[in-house]
């Protein structure tokens, strides 16, 4: 089917999205004892992306595949790799905002993928694809600004 291969690159940005919300539910909840204002922005960027999913979840659904639940094996992989590096670093602010900006490229390189995928890819969900990850990259730039801020606060 045609549909097949666009139902699989939209479920894979669900995952992403997925990976992102349990990244930054996690990086927020890291915050909590370190910086009240970093907490309201992870949690924004995790309800960006709860949005996002949900959007890509309705576009599988018109095209008639089973939308994906669950998150990537990567994204597993980057929220283990956050629990340990939170462990030794002891929950810096700096660590946490590194471990952010590493979860927003991994987002970056997925919607780069998708829109470069040989899926065909109908115009309306490529704006929708090309609109998140726009968004997106405003998101890392973000995340990216608090990280230099406080890197250079603490020279």
């Amino acid at each position: 089917m045609a549909n097949d291969n666009l139902i699989m690159v939209l479920n894979d940005l669900i995952r992403i999205n997925n990976d992102r919300v349990a990244g930054y539910e996690k990086a927020a909840d890291e915050a909590r004892d370190i910086d009240v204002d970093l907490r309201a922005v992870f949690s924004r960027m995790a309800e960006e992306s709860r949005q996002y999913a949900a959007e890509l979840t309705q576009e599988v659904v018109k095209l008639g595949g089973d939308p994906a639940t669950g998150t990537t094996n990567s994204g597993k992989i980057y929220r283990v790799w956050m629990d340990l590096k939170a462990t030794f670093s002891g929950s810096s602010r700096q660590a946490v905002l590194e471990n952010c900006e590493y979860g927003e490229d991994a987002a970056q390189k997925a919607y780069d993928s998708a829109l470069k995928s040989d899926a065909e890819i109908n115009a309306d969900i490529r704006q929708l694809i090309t609109n998140q990850k726009s968004s997106l990259k405003t998101s890392h730039d973000v995340i990216k600004k608090y990280r230099d801020l406080h890197a250079s606060v603490n020279k």
